[in-house]
């Protein structure tokens, strides 16, 4: 099994990244204030950086090490990466599969299959969890519509249909998200999810997170030997990882939801570490970034079992089993993907 490594999370904005031999070495104002081996890490992700030294690069190349750039509140902006890696005649089918209206269709059923299923128990978790404060009758709508939409995704005829299927069941999750936010009310309500810009503290940790979920999801399967950009339900565009994007759907819910109300409701982040510009988006304070970070590297070292393997596992290392077992459908081995359903 894969080792669990360490990604470095840089949120600082004014930070620098050099080499000094074999270290990561991160920077202020000429200032060292960090450094890390580079074999002790699996990938780099800057929020707001000044910049990187080609002597850094080199080395994240070399050492197989994502660097990874986004906005200070988390939007994805571009990802460096060194040599490919894995077999090409597992990307040639890949390719060849993703030409491929029928397997294209088929794939695309299994992974948003599994993202409403997730949603669904995300939803029937709460109730179980929280059934006094809820609105029950809302909640069981809600999760009858879900259920309904597994159906209709079943008999889908082409990807629209599958897109529109996907789309009303997020409509139908996202009309009782503002439900589960338990605490903190006035400062963190959801009404609707807004990505460009974020338009309130929900959506702003929403966003951020998917950020970070969309990096662990790249790295894995460029682990594998994938192609991040070749995908099946997301089609290709010039910038987008669209197969780290299909694979993505599965764990929203699980993975990056959870742990956006968990924050809330536990009141690990509160209102202060919010900034609300007149003219842009809500963006996080440093502080705010790092409270994320630390929750999500804290999540990723929970012990969980894989419901398709049956074996113990590092919830950091469901993206990168979950690549393993998708390649393995890619050439023949598994006659489905086996979606991870939280159970």
């Amino acid at each position: 099994m894969r080792k669990l490594l360490n990604t470095l999370y840089v949120t600082t904005p004014e930070s620098y990244l050099s080499k000094d031999g074999q270290n990561v070495v991160v920077s202020i104002k000429s200032e060292e204030k960090f450094r890390i081996p580079i074999h002790n890490i699996e990938g780099i992700v800057c929020f707001g950086y000044m910049g990187a030294s080609p002597g850094l690069v080199g080395l994240c190349a070399e050492h197989n090490v994502g660097l990874t750039y986004a906005t200070e509140n988390g939007w994805f902006l571009g990802r460096f990466t060194g040599k490919i890696n894995g077999n090409v005649l597992l990307r040639r089918k890949q390719f060849r599969m993703a030409d491929s209206d029928i397997d294209s269709l088929n794939i695309a059923r299994m992974v948003i299959s599994g993202k409403l299923a997730n949603s669904r128990n995300v939803l029937q978790r709460a109730t179980r969890d929280h059934g006094e404060n809820l609105n029950l009758i809302a909640f069981n709508e809600s999760i009858g519509i879900i259920n309904n939409k597994l159906k209709s995704i079943q008999r889908a005829r082409n990807l629209d249909e599958i897109r529109g299927y996907e789309g009303e069941g997020a409509l139908a999750y996202f009309s009782v998200f503002d439900q589960m936010i338990l605490h903190q009310k006035e400062h963190f309500y959801f009404h609707q999810r807004s990505r460009r810009p974020p338009l309130d503290n929900v959506n702003a940790m929403l966003s951020f997170v998917y950020t970070l979920l969309m990096h662990e999801i790249t790295t894995a399967l460029e682990t594998v030997g994938l192609d991040p950009c070749v995908g099946f339900l997301h089609r290709d565009r010039p910038g987008r990882s669209s197969l780290a994007l299909d694979l993505m759907e599965e764990f929203r819910p699980y993975l990056a939801d959870r742990l956006v109300l968990s924050l809330i409701n536990r009141k690990q982040v509160n209102s202060k570490g919010f900034i609300h510009p007149e003219t842009t988006g809500i963006t996080m304070t440093d502080e705010t970034r790092k409270e994320i970070i630390s929750a999500w590297q804290k999540r990723k070292q929970e012990s969980i079992v894989h419901p398709f393997l049956n074996e113990d596992i590092s919830v950091g290392l469901l993206p990168y089993v979950q690549a393993l077992l998708f390649a393995r459908f890619l050439r023949g081995d598994l006659d489905n993907y086996p979606v991870f359903i939280m159970k």
